[in-house]
């Protein structure tokens, strides 16, 4: 290849390769009204894990992991699910990311995908957020699936039963049961919290043909 080609060939490369490179969603949102969730899409990788870090080694606060199994309404692992996740830093702030659209810069630069392997299992390593400043919302993390051919939707926030934040109040306005529950109580072994989110794909999700387990 001589020295034209190769500045063709480059030219013709797109900078965002191995990443889609806007929020077109594939898959129709279900669950409506649904905030955001356009950008689950953005940025994500073509080819997923089925182990990804939310925040990179370096990240201030304490080191997080979350695991989970995503099973169907009959509770049958279901592998190939993608589960997208993102959360505030430790201060309760969503920092900074190079999202491509505005709704994604919205969920910040601590977001990942992983696709859920054989027996139906997710992991995500991270640490714990911080709840948002001057505000009684307790600590939590936003969770979406991606069904792929199928759906996407916002599951119930994963939120920590040893946050003082976390009343009896919030629980009855804000635990639907979407996807199961998000309520989750961490373990904190050898200075890293161990939390685990099970999740029932439709589960009381509007529109989708799995809502209701009657």
């Amino acid at each position: 290849m001589d020295r034209r080609q190769l500045l063709l060939a480059l030219l013709s490369t797109p900078l965002t390769a191995g990443l889609r490179a806007r929020a077109e969603p594939v898959e129709p949102i279900v669950g409506l009204p649904c905030e955001g969730c356009e950008a689950a899409f953005d940025g994500r990788p073509y080819t997923l894990p089925t182990h990804a870090r939310i925040a990179l080694p370096g990240e201030a606060g304490d080191p997080l992991h979350l695991e989970g199994r995503v099973a169907d309404r009959y509770g049958h692992a279901r592998s190939g699910v993608i589960v997208y996740a993102y959360h505030t830093d430790r201060k309760g702030i969503y920092p900074p990311g190079d999202a491509l659209t505005r709704e994604a810069r919205r969920h910040g630069r601590l977001r990942a995908w992983v696709r859920t392997d054989a027996e139906g299992m997710y992991r995500f390593q991270s640490i714990r957020p911080g709840s948002y400043p001057g505000r009684d919302v307790p600590e939590h993390i936003h969770m979406h699936v991606i069904e792929p051919g199928r759906f996407t939707y916002y599951i119930d926030d994963l939120v920590f039963t040893d946050d003082p934040k976390l009343t009896t109040a919030y629980i009855r306005d804000h635990d639907a049961g979407r996807g199961g529950s998000g309520i989750a109580s961490p373990q904190r072994r050898d200075g890293v919290w161990q939390v685990r989110r099970d999740i029932t794909l439709g589960l009381r999700i509007p529109g989708h043909p799995d809502s209701s387990l009657g």
